[in-house]
Parts: structure tokens; C-alpha cells; sequence
């Protein structure tokens, strides 16, 4: 990465976000054609194919630089591993649960509408008449559909729960290389976060939820991580081999690297003017309602981040490996959250809606933490090669 970018990252990034939003006002046809091209399931939006491509070519080049024998040296270190695995399915779900339960549904729920409430889709399976009670909800009939009326602040809440229990599978590999974190230990864990959330993610979510079993969007997981992580890091490490067998490891590393030095940055920067374009509308409509979210779920983050980052120094961790091993319990999937949030709730629900804001504050927060990594690494023990 250059300096210029490394530099002025915040900077580019406040850019992007305000020209995203700025391209969806000046031309939301534009936004609405590029945001309609999607792989669905189910009828939700699973894969963004202009997101799809743009976080490949932010994955490639990380992916291209991994000497896979360290991958196999990574994943013999247990500690990071078992770390990653107690932060995101020990206590990031349910600190997610409890924070975000104190604020939506005590400190914030006058801000938000104390009666103010919002229709979601009836729960899979369910077939209740019309004046039933279902949980907080009341079965009502809107347009001809059967329903689900509940408080406005309780769908909030179920869309960052959704949020909580979809630890990062793709985006953490960025942060983790700008971190100048251990990319072979970052692929590991999230090899096995993959593994992990495709057993907990149903029974855990219908848990929290409390809408009885959550059906496991098996073909999005399965999907996004196929297009999020497998595509690039199968092309990353096919032209590696291929490229160091043809023209050496020393051309590889002084001039193939080289050129690929500002091309995750660039691809990232791109990501945010996509997704911004995609949801500025519904930003700008909420404006208020998009701060009362973003505060528990920054202050999820920072948490998870915080706790996650003093185990790390706690066990004696090397820098390299603490850095990915906080950040990877820190950052969501928010593509999958979204996803899920749609197909359980509806697109207009405010599940869906608390899931952008996972969007909109990943990015700014992510590189908040990264920052303060490198400027932390002295805590951390050298590494040992």
C-alpha cells in the first residue's frame, strides 16, 4: 500500500461514503439497475455481483501473497483459535443481545416511538388468524397478507441479533492485512468461523430471537462464502504457483506484488461508493432512527474488539497473530445478516434496516480498530518466525 493511501485511508473513506450516497441521489436508476444484480435465495439478495466483484479484487492480492505453508504452521497455534471461537460464539452474541436490548429497549425506545411499530413477515410454519398474539406481535392483515405486528424498537433488536451471531468470513482479511496481521492465521480462523457458523448460526439465532427454530440460510452461507472467500482465495493460490514457476519468486515478489500494491484499497473504496449508492435513501430517510442503532453496535464493536485484544496480550500472543484473532470477533457478515434479516422479516422490515447500519458503521469502526492496532504493537511480543 502506498503511503498516500495508508495516509489519508479516513479521508478516502468519508469521501467514498458521501459520493455513494451522492451518486444514489443524482442517479438511483443507476443504483436501483446495479443493486437489482443479484444472486437470490429464497427471493432475498444473497450476492451483490457488482459487491461480488469488487471484494474479489479486494481479496486477490492478499490472497496471492500467502505462502500457503504458512497457513499449515497457522493453524497448528491453538491459542488464536480457541480465542476467536470463545469471542464470537461465547459472548459476542449475547453481548450483542444485552447491549443492544439496554439501549433499543430502555434508553432509546422513547426516541424510537415507545408505540411506534412495524410489520414483519409471519414466522415460518406459522398459521395463526388474524387478532392472534404471537410473542410481542399481533397478527394483523396488511394488503391482503397475514402479518406480524410488533414494537417498532423489538425489530430493530432482531436485526442486530442477526448481526451478533454472523461473525466476519471475507472483509476481516482486509482488516487483518491492513493491520499487518498474520494472513495465514487470518485464513484459518476464518476457514473455521465458516465451519462453525453453519452449525450455530440457525439454532443460536432461533435461541436469541425467540421465534421458535430459525430455519439456517444454508444455500446464502454456503454461497457467500463460496464467492466471498473460496473464489479469491482458490485464484490467489493457483496464480501464485503458476506465476512463481514461470517467472520466479524474486519477479513475483518485486514486480507482480508491486502492481498489486494499491489495487485491495482501491477495490474497498469502490465497495463503499457501490453500497452507499444502494442504500442512501434509506440513510437519508432515517437519519435519526440510523444514530440510535449505530450506537449499540459501536459500542458492541469496540467491546468485542477491546475484550478480544487484552486476552490476546493476556496469553502472550504475537502481535501479528493478536491483531486478526480481536478483529475478526469485532467485524460481521453483514451480507448473510442481511440476507437472513430479509427472508425471516421482509425487505421493508426494520430487521432489514438495522442490518444497513451494520454496513454503515463496518467500515469507519474496522479501520478505527486497525489504526490503534498499529499503533499498539509494542504491547505485543515479537513474532517468532
Amino acid at each position: 500500500m502506498t503511503s498516500v493511501f495508508e495516509r489519508y485511508l479516513t479521508l478516502w473513506v468519508g469521501l467514498c461514503i458521501a459520493g455513494g450516497i451522492l451518486l444514489g441521489r443524482l442517479a438511483p436508476g443507476l443504483a436501483r439497475t446495479l443493486d437489482g444484480m443479484a444472486i437470490r435465495v429464497n427471493g432475498a439478495p444473497v450476492v451483490s455481483i457488482p459487491i461480488a466483484i469488487c471484494l474479489f479484487f479486494m481479496m486477490y492480492p492478499i490472497m496471492v501473497k500467502i505462502d500457503f505453508g504458512s497457513v499449515v504452521r497457522a493453524g497448528k497455534s491453538g491459542r488464536p483459535v480457541l480465542l476467536t471461537l470463545f469471542i464470537n460464539w461465547a459472548v459476542k452474541p449475547f453481548s450483542m443481545y444485552a447491549i443492544t436490548l439496554l439501549f433499543l429497549g430502555v434508553l432509546f425506545r422513547g426516541l424510537i416511538g415507545a408505540d411506534a411499530t412495524d410489520l414483519v413477515k409471519m414466522p415460518f410454519g406459522l398459521d395463526l388468524p388474524v387478532g392472534a398474539q404471537h410473542g410481542a406481535g399481533v397478527v394483523v392483515e396488511h394488503e391482503g397478507v397475514r402479518m406480524l405486528q410488533v414494537p417498532l424498537w423489538r425489530s430493530y433488536f432482531a436485526g442486530c441479533i442477526l448481526l451478533g451471531i454472523a461473525p466476519c468470513t471475507a472483509m476481516v482479511l482486509v482488516w487483518g492485512y491492513l493491520a499487518r496481521g498474520n494472513d495465514g492465521l487470518t485464513l484459518v480462523m476464518v476457514a473455521i468461523n465458516s465451519l462453525t457458523m453453519l452449525l450455530l448460526y440457525g439454532p443460536l439465532g432461533g435461541f436469541l430471537l425467540g421465534v421458535g427454530k430459525l430455519p439456517v440460510p444454508w444455500q446464502a452461507l454456503l454461497l457467500s462464502i463460496a464467492i466471498y472467500v473460496a473464489l479469491p482465495l482458490v485464484a490467489g493460490y493457483f496464480s501464485r504457483k503458476w506465476i512463481i514457476a514461470a517467472k520466479g519468486e524474486e519477479w513475483f515478489r518485486a514486480k507482480f506484488l508491486h502492481l498489486l500494491t494499491p489495487v485491495t484499497i482501491v477495490a474497498l473504496l469502490t465497495t463503499l461508493v457501490l453500497l452507499f449508492s444502494f442504500k442512501g435513501d434509506t440513510i437519508l430517510a432515517n437519519p435519526l432512527t440510523i444514530l440510535w442503532i449505530a450506537i449499540p453496535l459501536f459500542i458492541q464493536t469496540v467491546l468485542i474488539f477491546a475484550l478480544g485484544y487484552g486476552l490476546a496480550r493476556a496469553l502472550g500472543l504475537s502481535y501479528e497473530d493478536a491483531a486478526p484473532a480481536a478483529m475478526i470477533g469485532a467485524s460481521n457478515h453483514f451480507e448473510v445478516a442481511i440476507a437472513t434479516a430479509t427472508m425471516l422479516f421482509g425487505l421493508s422490515s426494520g430487521a432489514a434496516l438495522a442490518t444497513v447500519v451494520g454496513v454503515l458503521i463496518e467500515v469507519p469502526v474496522m479501520l478505527m480498530l486497525v489504526r490503534i492496532c498499529l499503533n499498539t504493537s509494542g504491547w505485543f511480543r515479537p513474532s517468532v518466525q
